[in-house]
């Protein structure tokens, strides 16, 4: 079952504020989760781990770039992709 994209973003950044303990305004669609330090590497294993079991896929080594997790909209989209495979 495939989930549209606005379900997909709205799960990410409940997952994200959750995780980073952020006020809601601090973190937007774009913002740069690990480059602005809510994440780090034992959050990347979190999130890896969160996206596999929430939206039933399968993470392999090529996914693990900057650019699939670098924001709320980059792991929208990662998703998005794997969903439609």
């Amino acid at each position: 079952m495939t989930q549209n994209t606005s379900t997909i973003r709205k799960k990410v950044t409940q997952y994200v504020l959750q995780e980073t303990f952020a006020e809601k305004n601090k973190i937007q669609n774009d913002t740069l989760i690990f480059k602005e330090g809510y994440f780090d590497s034992m959050g990347f294993i979190m999130l890896i781990t969160f996206l596999e079991e929430e939206f039933g896929i399968k993470t392999i080594d090529t996914d693990l770039i900057e650019e699939n997790f670098e924001s709320i909209n980059s792991i929208t989209g990662f998703i998005d992709r794997k969903t439609q495979n």
